[in-house]
């Protein structure tokens, strides 16, 4: 019998379910590549490690961007290590694959992320909307007809979904979420410190210092980096104020895409929602403060899921158990 596999490939992290096994990979979405060899070298963690360290004969890839394949041939790759690390694919046994791809994407674009999988070795793939699944997994009744709204911060991209009798009334995608916050990390310490980090580091400091609303005093740390001025290693102190002040634009973009949204639905579902709140999800719902800020700029109760990294995945699971939850269940291809 076929292993049945849930696939939730984010640009930071990709989850992995097998049906009987629950979640049995949590990675970051990374691979590092031997060049002109196609070896892969790292996966995961230690490839997330090798980020802007690697020698000339390798390079670090990060195959997805905001939910598409960015590389295909390395994203197949990376799919197929992950079969294999998992034990899910073996030469007499290939996996039957769900998987979620962010509703607002091309039919391009979602024939890649299917025949990167089909490339990796499933023998059948199905699709899923990352919204639909994410609000499933959050445990939202989203068969009920009353109106239910969910917000999604990921690495790559934010999504904000109106749900209702099994559909989406409304959603919008913009691509500003955890990946574009580290950007202007970045950023302003260039602008305002002379000091150029790398990726790493700055997620690291949105993680540890960074908050939605301004006073809150989470550090300070301090962080080395190049002097570009100076042309040489330094090390300064960064407070909660600095990395407030990088983020805190993008932050309000996003809620006034959620007022957006909000605005444009019908008005009973725009009561339902004033009702009963948001629900926030994603590994942007860790960023402290982040709830509070959206209930300021809505005047909404926000929610943040349990578990909010894995709602998608959790929902992509439960959809492969019960593929009824939503209208006309789900339908895979076969290769």
């Amino acid at each position: 019998m076929p292993k049945h596999i849930g696939l939730d490939l984010g640009t930071s992290n990709t989850r992995m379910f097998i049906k009987g096994k629950g979640i049995v990979l949590r990675s970051p979405t990374v691979v590092t590549v031997e060049k002109h060899k196609d070896v892969v070298v790292a996966l995961g963690s230690e490839a997330k490690k090798m980020i802007g360290k690697t020698p000339s004969n390798m390079e670090a890839y990060r195959p997805i961007r905001n939910g598409v394949i960015a590389d295909f041939e390395v994203a197949a790759m990376m799919i197929h290590e992950y079969f294999v690390k998992t034990e899910a694919l073996s030469l007499f046994n290939r996996p039957v694959v769900l998987v979620s791809t962010p509703e607002n994407c091309t039919e391009v674009e979602r024939l890649a992320v299917e025949n990167a999988i089909f490339a990796a070795g499933a023998k059948a793939v199905g699709v899923v909307g990352s919204s639909m699944a994410a609000a499933v997994g959050a445990g939202l009744n989203v068969n009920s007809p009353r109106g239910c709204m969910i917000v999604d911060i990921g690495g790559g991209m934010t999504q904000v979904a109106v749900i209702s009798s099994g559909g989406l009334v409304r959603s919008r995608a913009i691509k500003l979420a955890g990946d574009k916050l580290d950007a202007a990390i970045i950023n302003n310490l260039r602008t305002k410190k002379d000091l150029f980090v790398g990726e790493m580091t700055a997620e690291m400091l949105k993680l540890r210092l960074g908050s939605a609303v301004p006073g809150a005093q989470r550090g300070p740390l301090d962080v080395s980096g190049l002097n570009e001025k100076l042309k040489c290693a330094q090390t300064v102190r960064v407070s909660s104020d600095d990395i407030h002040g990088a983020i805190h634009s993008a932050l309000e973009a996003i809620c006034r895409t959620i007022t957006s949204v909000l605005e444009s639905s019908p008005p009973e579902i725009a009561g339902d929602i004033s009702e009963f709140g948001i629900m926030l999800v994603g590994g942007g719902a860790n960023i402290h403060g982040i709830g509070e800020l959206i209930r300021q700029k809505t005047g909404l109760r926000v929610t943040i899921a349990k578990n909010p990294m894995d709602c998608e995945c959790i929902g992509i699971a439960k959809l492969i158990e019960r593929p009824s939850t939503i209208p006309g269940g789900i339908l895979y291809k076969n290769r």
